[in-house]
């Protein structure tokens, strides 16, 4: 079998419908579109016009709001910076930041920091700063020999301490 011997199934292909050409064609004179009004025009557009019907995104219940102050951190688990550190892209001796992480291909993008997770099991002796670390993530660091910063103080923690 060659290129130039390819070629599709019969029936696979249909010949686009020429319209406007001549009544006897089938789609001649209106082409299709009805007779006269704003839809056999050129040009038109009537998303969710229902035909005066009360429009589906009218009809359904609006729920909810979208916090515009609301976070996106980027979630690094314990495992995966033991991970990082296995596989020499870490070095365990510098401290670790969201722009190490970054370099060293643990996270994509910085977003509005790291938060980390205490997923998986860690060995070596980290010092981490993140925006935000969990309960278990923090002991699992320390367990380990390293410390962790968090540069974002949570109000619950903040309200706590007060």
């Amino acid at each position: 079998m060659k290129l130039n011997e390819l070629s599709d199934l019969d029936g696979a292909t249909h010949s686009k419908k020429r319209v406007g050409r001549g009544i006897g064609s089938g789609k001649g004179k209106t082409g299709g579109r009805g007779v006269k009004g704003q839809k056999s025009r050129s040009g038109v557009a009537l998303n969710a016009f229902e035909g005066g019907q009360m429009p589906l995104y009218r009809r359904l219940p609006k729920r909810g709001f979208v916090n515009i102050f609301s976070k996106d951190y980027n979630v690094v688990s314990v495992g995966r910076l033991q991970q990082a550190v296995d596989a020499k892209k870490l070095d365990a001796s510098q401290p670790i930041d969201l722009a190490t992480l970054v370099a060293a291909g643990v996270i994509r993008r910085p977003k509005d920091g790291v938060r980390l997770l205490g997923d998986g099991d860690l060995s070596a002796k980290l010092t981490i700063t993140v925006a935000g670390a969990s309960k278990s993530a923090v002991d699992k660091v320390e367990k380990a020999g390293g410390s962790v910063t968090a540069t974002v103080v949570r109000k619950s923690a903040a309200t706590a301490e007060a």
